[in-house]
């Protein structure tokens, strides 16, 4: 008996063309403009966590206002399948321990250290507790899953499974590791670490058919592993 090809469910969660439009007017934004004015207010005295904190809340806003529609429509998915995803978002989180735990294993056995973006975020994390974790629990989910996953991923979906896959992964891995890597080359080595957490906040997209599957999963990945993080900087 031949076992049967899985089939991804018909892929209905989609931006407009002005959404679209709004989402590719960001991304320049956020990858370049908005860090030039955090640079900025760092240099007025505003400390790193309040910093963070301002910019994705302005990205954040940004997303509401055009595409408030978006979650709006793709809320409904939400309500009306909500057992089938929060069983993606548990069945992802625990294929992300299972891939972390052995990428972790492949990594320890190059000289690499710590990753530069866990260190950065525990330095600010210690200084502004709360602003940080308002960042990377509430808003960073909303603006990069709206951002990478609705926008990159859900336009290169439209073409082609395959290389949608492999854009949306690869801009993400990119998006966590550059600014060290420019300064330290054999920072790109640590790319590796997010290519699990691109590929299944992809897959909790597409699989649960609503961007709010990815959204919440991004906030329960980012929230355990900033308490990980916490609890392994007190038992130094």
């Amino acid at each position: 008996m031949n076992a049967k090809k899985y089939e991804p469910p018909p892929f209905e969660s989609r931006l407009t063309k002005g959404e679209m439009t709004a989402v590719l007017i960001y991304l320049p934004l956020h990858f370049w403009l908005l860090p030039l004015l955090g640079a900025l207010l760092l240099e007025k005295g505003w400390s790193g966590g309040k910093t963070n904190f301002l910019l994705y809340a302005i990205g954040a806003v940004y997303m509401l206002i055009f595409l408030g529609r978006f979650l709006r429509r793709d809320f409904d998915p939400l309500c009306d399948q909500t057992g089938r995803v929060l069983l993606e978002i548990i069945s992802c989180y625990g294929m992300m321990l299972c891939f972390n735990f052995v990428l972790g294993m492949l990594l320890s056995f190059l000289p690499l250290g710590t990753n530069p973006n866990n260190d950065s975020v525990m330095a600010l994390a210690k200084e502004d507790y709360g602003y940080m974790a308002a960042m990377t629990i509430f808003l960073a989910p909303l603006v990069e899953e709206l951002l990478f996953r609705a926008g990159i991923f859900g336009l290169a979906r439209r073409y082609s499974r395959r290389w949608a896959y492999v854009i949306g992964i690869a801009v993400f891995a990119v998006y966590h590791i550059w600014p060290y890597a420019m300064a330290e080359p054999v920072y790109w080595l640590f790319v590796i670490q997010y290519i699990p957490a691109g590929y299944l906040l992809c897959s909790c997209y597409e699989r649960s058919a609503t961007i709010w599957g990815s959204i919440f999963f991004h906030m329960l990945t980012n929230a355990i592993s900033l308490q990980a993080l916490s609890q392994m900087e007190n038992m130094l």
